[in-house]
């Protein structure tokens, strides 16, 4: 039983860090296929598992914590970073993570762990209790690079308005890091819209404006709606906070 206690203290492992544990890479496979059966661990996908409390009989790891050893650079990222900081209204059984490994979707104790796309180690925090998680603020510029595909509009700014403030430096990094015009636009026009509760100063606008494009853009797909912003060259919704307010509707299905 000390393997196992050592198990408990990784939460999940890999085969890799059996065959650490084990000394050898037959002792590794007897004792991954040992625990199996006798219902200490499971197999979350190939190579990684989660070892299984014996006094509740469920799996000891968080979602988080899964997440983080996908692969060695593996982090959580988006709405499941936004749940880990805990500026979220509801829980999602997508847990989103990012890598620059291959890795296919997959469904593990009644969630769907689903990878996006790779931008870069930058601006990942590492805890102590093994989870590797976006820094807030990457979280933020990654989530508006991204609603339309992950959480939609109204969720995002739902999670934006739980946030007590952010750090400027940190947003202009990971914006450098994303590289797009277009998205300094959005981001500018978005985060304007709770400039003083998120305690940002002129100076960050002033710097979103300079470094956005010069095209005219959407904030996405053309809506009826729409208004065009011309400080930041944008057709959006004429005022975010208003369809908090009410409720994004149609928004939130993009």
């Amino acid at each position: 039983m000390d393997i196992y206690k050592e198990l408990v203290a990784l939460r999940c492992f890999t085969h890799s860090d059996m065959v650490k544990i084990a000394g050898s890479e037959s002792a590794a496979q007897w004792q991954i296929k040992n625990y199996l059966d006798k219902g200490y661990i499971e197999r979350v996908r190939r190579s990684l598992y989660a070892v299984i409390s014996m006094e509740t009989e469920q799996p000891i790891p968080s979602r988080f914590q899964i997440a983080s050893r996908i692969a060695d650079d593996a982090c959580i990222s988006h709405h499941s970073a936004f749940e880990f900081y805990g500026y979220t209204n509801q829980v999602f059984y997508d847990v989103y993570f990012t890598t620059k490994k291959k890795v296919r979707p997959f469904d593990y104790d009644g969630l769907h762990y689903q990878p996006v796309i790779w931008r870069g180690g930058t601006n990942i925090v590492e805890m102590n209790n093994g989870v590797r998680v976006t820094s807030l603020e990457r979280t933020v510029i990654d989530s508006i690079a991204d609603f339309t595909r992950i959480g939609g509009l109204e969720e995002l700014l739902r999670c934006l308005i739980l946030i007590p403030s952010l750090d400027e430096k940190r947003l202009l990094e990971a914006l450098k890091m994303h590289g797009l015009g277009q998205l300094y636009q959005k981001v500018g026009y978005i985060l304007e819209a709770y400039k003083n509760e998120l305690t940002l100063s002129d100076a960050f606008f002033h710097e979103c404006i300079t470094k956005s494009s010069a095209s005219k853009t959407y904030l996405f797909d053309k809506q009826k709606d729409f208004v065009f912003h011309k400080k930041w060259l944008l057709y959006a919704p004429a005022d975010l906070k208003k369809l908090i307010d009410k409720g994004v509707g149609d928004y939130d299905c993009i």
